[in-house]
């Protein structure tokens, strides 16, 4: 898998998730399925082409989930480990609201909440992106502001092997969040934006 999430939830609201169609890529997609993750764990190579219309990337999934709780707006830097991610954002829907610091995107998300009474999202990149948005987690968490945090992380195969840009924001905000996950398949996306 080229990537990996790390989903900070600080709400507890219970919410349904919609069925929603899912949009996907043109058939002659060639680059984008080569041997990347499916949902299922295989390899996007083995599906067939009649089959590869329908297969979403981890992003798009993301984006798909997002959408289908609400999310339009969402705050962010880009870098790296999240290119992808901004890259699916209007596909689906969703306006990104582009920050100069992931400081930024995560105030700026907390006071979207506040302002909106909906959830506020932001978007960070991996490693020193991510313990950027700790301040706003913090200030979010203890004003029980609802925000959700991403961050991109390295690579699944290089977790905990002190890669570039590699922190361990789960533990580093498990103090300061009511939900915390660390994204490990791609299926567990869905689920965890629940």
């Amino acid at each position: 898998m080229s990537w990996q999430r790390s989903v900070f939830r600080s709400d507890q609201r219970a919410v349904i998730i919609k069925s929603e169609e899912s949009k996907s890529l043109p058939a002659e997609d060639s680059i984008t399925y080569q041997n990347e993750s499916t949902v299922t764990g295989g390899s996007l190579s083995d599906l067939k082409p009649d089959q590869r219309h329908g297969a979403l990337r981890g992003a798009q999934l993301l984006a798909v989930a997002l959408q289908a709780e609400g999310v339009d707006t969402l705050f962010g830097y880009p870098g790296g480990a999240n290119l992808e991610i901004f890259d699916a954002l209007p596909e689906f829907g969703i306006r990104c609201v582009r920050t100069e610091h992931e400081q930024g995107a995560v105030h700026a998300a907390q006071g979207f909440a506040r302002a909106t009474g909906k959830v506020g999202v932001c978007l960070a990149t991996s490693g020193p992106g991510a313990t950027n948005l700790v301040t706003g987690i913090a200030d979010a968490n203890s004003d029980s502001t609802s925000i959700v945090a991403i961050t991109g992380n390295v690579p699944s195969s290089l977790l905990g092997k002190n890669a570039f840009q590699e922190v361990d924001i789960v533990s580093i905000t498990k103090p300061i969040t009511k939900r915390n996950y660390l994204v490990r398949r791609v299926s567990e996306i869905p689920d965890i934006v629940r």
